[in-house]
């Protein structure tokens, strides 16, 4: 009796492995990629059937957007996925975080907000809570080093100057960048964000350390707050 269907169980011009090696892998479709890291389906279903019942599985964020959002539980909800698969699933997902992130690598100008917030978009953008971040630099600009400072609730962070600061004098900061993400999607400020940008400058400005810009990130957007003058 048969257990379970594999890619040889799909006609030959259907086969993803096939189609890959035929026509490249731009030419397979997001459920045909899925498929090939499944490798087989369960009992009743197909792995592309499977594969389309990922990329279906969330309603407010359908398709590939929805997979990096999802967790090991998420994942194993789906009938035909167990542990094995969501593991195989979340290691995929962030090996293409971290590629996209590598790409922006090489490229990233600390005093260009645009480029500092692709840096970080595909980190971040995903996040289902708030995460506040606090990159620290000398005085020629350069990277000293860089501190997930909060993780708040889906709403809100709570970053603390007394953190902040207390980091950057450890490091000898003499620039900060914060960003922080909006997981709804939605990068625009919330009067608590200009507060907290407007305290954390003129705590800076005490001690001797420049708040450069607080960027936030939302789902493939930015606002920074240099760029709307909140920060000069």
């Amino acid at each position: 009796m048969k257990q379970f269907f594999s890619m040889k169980d799909l006609p030959a011009s259907e086969r993803p492995y096939e189609k890959c090696e035929r026509d490249g892998a731009a030419a397979l479709s997001d459920a045909e990629l899925i498929a090939v890291i499944l490798r087989t389906g369960s009992k009743e279903t197909r792995s592309t059937e499977l594969a389309a019942k990922i990329l279906s599985y969330s309603n407010t964020y359908p398709g590939l957007r929805g997979i990096s959002r999802m967790t090991q539980k998420d994942f194993m909800s789906i009938h035909g996925i167990g542990r094995v698969k969501a593991i195989q699933l979340l290691c995929l997902t962030e090996l293409s975080i971290r590629m996209a992130k590598a790409t922006f690598a090489d490229g990233i100008r600390y005093t260009d907000p645009s480029s500092v917030a692709e840096y970080y978009m595909q980190d971040m953008r995903s996040l289902k809570t708030e995460q506040s971040r606090l990159l620290m630099f000398d005085t020629k600009s350069k990277l000293l080093r860089e501190e997930i400072i909060s993780i708040g609730t889906v709403n809100a962070s709570i970053m603390s100057p007394r953190e902040v600061f207390l980091l950057a004098v450890k490091y000898e900061a003499v620039y900060i960048i914060l960003l922080h993400n909006h997981p709804s999607g939605d990068p625009t400020p919330s009067k608590e964000d200009i507060a907290v940008t407007k305290r954390m400058k003129e705590a800076g400005e005490l001690l001797g350390v420049t708040l450069m810009d607080h960027i936030i990130i939302g789902d493939n957007r930015y606002i920074s707050l240099k760029e709307q003058g909140i920060i000069y």
